[in-house]
């Protein structure tokens, strides 16, 4: 039987940069495509091309870096069906594994020994409409829901989806990031201390230390 395959833009070695174990050395597989176009993107190259690599190979670079932590990204990993069977090899071989995703992709089949870190798409972002809603009710403690705030109606939206959803109790972190040129970091933070919200407040690390380099 012929193993299953997927298409990979990189496989790279990093300081994770977001999330709960932001700072941590980490291995990213970066899977490519994507059926979004947020347009605060930062990782378009990854749309299209890549290199079509089985789940043997792409484990085998994985461990070249003997990780402890390994995260799968995109564009949208989900959009290809072996991202599932990579997830869960990947957990087999004992890493600590995350999974970043839009809100748009169903979250049910992803192996639970991922932490599933969820992309909710704000209305600056221009694909609001593709939030896929029935998510929510399938997090738990391990995974994240994340916002990117383009401006005050975004970070006012998001808010009200915390009560509406019940997000901080349903997973186990709500992250806040400022869309880059769009809202200050100060900005951000100030709006989350005026209304004492329980969320992380975050910034990509990984673009502090490197800026918008691939790779990093």
């Amino acid at each position: 039987m012929t193993q299953a395959s997927l298409k990979i833009t990189e496989i790279f070695y990093s300081l994770q940069g977001e999330a709960r174990t932001v700072g941590l050395p980490t291995v990213f597989v970066r899977l490519t495509g994507c059926p979004l176009r947020c347009h605060y993107c930062d990782s378009e190259y990854a749309f299209y091309g890549g290199e079509r690599l089985t789940l043997d190979a792409i484990c085998a670079k994985v461990a070249s870096y003997e990780p402890r932590y390994v995260c799968v990204t995109g564009g949208e990993p989900l959009a290809q069906p072996g991202c599932l069977p990579l997830l869960t090899r990947l957990c087999d071989a004992g890493y600590d594994v995350s999974l970043e995703t839009s809100g748009a992709m169903p979250v049910h089949e992803v192996d639970p020994r991922v932490a599933r870190v969820v992309d909710l798409k704000t209305p600056g972002s221009g694909e609001v409409s593709r939030n896929l809603w029935s998510n929510i009710e399938l997090l738990g403690p391990r995974d994240q829901i994340k916002f990117v705030i383009c401006d005050r109606a975004d970070y006012e939206w998001a808010r009200f989806k915390l009560d509406e959803y019940r997000l901080v109790e349903r997973a186990g972190e709500v992250l806040f990031s400022p869309s880059h040129g769009q809202v200050t970091a100060r900005q951000l933070a100030d709006w989350i201390l005026e209304d004492n919200l329980p969320v992380r407040f975050q910034m990509q690390l990984h673009k502090i230390l490197w800026g918008d380099t691939p790779g990093h």
